[in-house]
């Protein structure tokens, strides 16, 4: 597992006052290294402070700002951490605002502005040159013991072992073509930006947006330091902005405005972002095509150690957590599902749509989608054939929630009862009915999709899949049974968003009696019902009892195929994110079952019917998941 704790910092600054300055900065230091901060960023000109105007020209300032940097590398001697500050810099008569790193006594390198603002509150040009052409060079800093010749450039890159980090200042992300995205493409995985963006009223909702998007664009972690409220007013308020991005998420960020030293850190996990760019061909290609070339500086920390791990691990990574971000991916998923559906419905020239209907999560959400499709190209619902097959196992609760649902729903029902079917089919293979095994259940779920399939041709239907991605990671079908459709309208939805679906039509979509039906569906234990239900008559064989809770298995399958996560780590982030709710060995349990599972369903999904991608994750044969069917697990456990 490859994480590292990184942090920015905002100390509290006297305006050209440098020895203050300096011991703010250090006590900063100071808070970092207590938890295993391995990387820490300083904002812009921290040094000296941003809004010293003219007075950076003044010689005894540049003075003052080296023999800072001086004493903050002897500092720095016993710290196993990467200290990057602001502070003007010299070199060929001409002043460069720059960001010094330093690293256990010594300076790694320079690294200029490449930007230089001068429009509107900004006039940086009266002092500094812009740096953007500067790479491969070396300065001279005129330090008390001697000059030190080091490293001096934009395509500066910080390399430890996988780590490899890159700088920009403030206006260097907000041009065209950011510093960082070059960076990127030279290999840089972490870019820590020193900053001085003055606050107005909407900039901080912008420039958020800027840090997660480029952050996703170049698929690299971001640490954003900026001025805080001790630099000058006379014309400007700068509000102390610290954020660190990973890849599009805000993983950490402060209340702005604060008035005394502050430092915010996260964890963030490399191995995340090596995932996604050997995923993503386009940034290889990039890469391939790019022209540009860092100047490499190699350093070794002492020992990777994150201390306390505190990053934040969403048990329920396909399911936002926030109510209104919640109801908005619901409906989004609905928009893309029924236009899928529709298209299919066009090209074929169908107007009809068969459906078997259960009672359970996945038939119901199904059906949900078939009905705003139809709504939605004006086909009367009665074209909708909703069937309900009662066999050995069916409960009176999920009968009368189907019969329910499609009567009030208005579709053309039908029911089918399957027992006398299966029992001819036992006599005609020589199976003993009372032999409750693989087969009496899979003749059961075949018997269900044969009916379907006829009356589909019969009345020119097409057979809607009902199946979700949860289920298709683990093989929990029945391989020509309820695996097979016309087209699969749930085939990338995880079981654990199939019930926020179900659960936002309830809530918004439909009338009293209705969602009542959807309420109980949801509140009904998730089971294929084939197996007999027991002398009370309730459901004796529950799916989440027999391979694990959903919740589990969408967990390891996020982090499996998305973050291309080994199973150690899986069952790290898993026993993190659900410490006390799961026994760690339960967790263990399920995860080495997933894992076996994953690998030994794959022919299931090998021969999917079509159906719609919806999120990041599918499995689909054609598409983002081409696996051979005879893989083994043996290397993955």
């Amino acid at each position: 597992m490859n994480f590292i704790r990184v942090g920015a910092a905002c100390p509290i600054t006297k305006v050209s006052n440098v020895d203050e300055n300096l011991i703010n900065i250090k006590k900063c230091i100071v808070d970092g290294s207590k938890n295993n901060t391995k990387i820490l960023v300083f904002p812009e000109l921290c040094i000296t402070s941003y809004t010293c105007g003219d007075l950076f020209l003044q010689k005894r300032l540049l003075d003052k700002t080296y023999e800072a940097i001086e004493d903050l590398c002897n500092y720095s001697k016993s710290l196993d951490m990467v200290i990057a500050v602001g502070g003007p810099c010299l070199h060929n008569y001409t002043l460069y605002n720059c960001a010094y790193v330093i690293f256990e006594g010594k300076i790694l390198g320079v690294v200029p502005k490449s930007y230089i603002p001068n429009y509107s509150e900004f006039y940086e040009k009266r002092w500094f040159t812009e740096g953007a052409s500067i790479k491969d060079e070396t300065i001279s800093l005129p330090f008390k013991n001697g000059n030190k010749l080091v490293p001096f450039g934009t395509n500066l890159l910080f390399t430890c072992q996988d780590i490899k980090l890159g700088f920009e200042i403030c206006e260097d992300l907000w041009v065209t073509i950011p510093q960082s995205s070059n960076l990127s493409l030279m290999g840089a995985n972490i870019i820590g930006n020193l900053s001085a963006s003055n606050e107005l009223v909407s900039k901080y909702n912008y420039r958020k947006s800027l840090l997660e998007n480029q952050s996703a664009r170049c698929m690299l972690s971001y640490i954003y330091a900026s001025a805080g409220v001790h630099e000058s007013t006379t014309d400007l308020l700068f509000s102390g902005h610290l954020s660190i991005c990973e890849n599009g998420i805000t993983l950490n960020e402060n209340n702005r405005f604060q008035r005394e030293n502050e430092i915010i850190t996260s964890i963030i996990d490399v191995d995340k972002l090596t995932c996604e760019r050997m995923k993503n061909l386009s940034f290889r290609d990039s890469l391939k095509n790019s022209s540009l070339k860092p100047l490499e500086i190699n350093f070794e920390f002492k020992v990777k150690d994150y201390g306390k791990f505190d990053r934040y691990i969403d048990r329920h990574p396909f399911v936002p957590s926030n109510a209104h971000e919640r109801d908005v991916r619901c409906k989004e998923i609905f928009n893309i599902q029924t236009s899928a559906l529709a298209k299919r419905l066009e090209h074929t020239n169908i107007n009809k749509a068969v459906i078997g209907i259960s009672g359970g999560l996945d038939s119901t959400l199904a059906l949900l989608v078939v009905l705003k499709t139809f709504d939605m190209l004006n086909i009367p619902r009665t074209n909708i054939l909703t069937i309900t097959m009662p066999g050995f196992g069916t409960t009176d609760r999920t009968y009368n929630n189907a019969v329910h649902l499609c009567k009030e729903l208005g579709t053309t029902f039908r029911e089918i009862n399957i027992v006398d079917a299966c029992l001819q089919h036992f006599k005609d293979i020589d199976h003993p009915v009372e032999k409750h095994d693989v087969t009496y259940e899979n003749v059961q779920a075949r018997e269900r999709t044969q009916i379907l399939m006829d009356v589909a041709n019969k009345e020119g239907g097409l057979l809607i899949g009902t199946g979700d991605l949860s289920e298709l990671a683990l093989g929990w079908c029945t391989y020509n049974g309820d695996h097979m459709s016309m087209y699969s309208v749930n085939c990338s939805i995880p079981k654990t968003l199939v019930k926020y679906l179900v659960g936002y039509v309830a809530e918004f979509e439909v009338k009293d009696k209705t969602a009542q039906t959807l309420i109980d569906i949801l509140a009904t234990p998730v089971s294929p019902e084939l197996l007999p239900k027991d002398k009370e008559g309730n459901i004796t064989q529950k799916t989440e009892d027999i391979v694990g809770p959903y919740e589990l298995h969408d967990f390891f399958l996020y982090y499996f195929i998305k973050q291309g996560a080994p199973y150690e780590k899986i069952l790290f982030l898993a026993k993190e994110s659900f410490k006390g709710e799961y026994p760690e060995e339960i967790i263990e349990k399920w995860l080495t079952m997933f894992m076996k599972r994953f690998f030994t369903q794959q022919f299931k999904r090998s021969a999917l019917p079509d159906g719609p991608k919806v999120g990041s994750i599918s499995l689909s044969p054609r598409g983002d998941w081409r696996m051979p069917s005879d893989a083994s697990y043996g290397s993955f456990l």
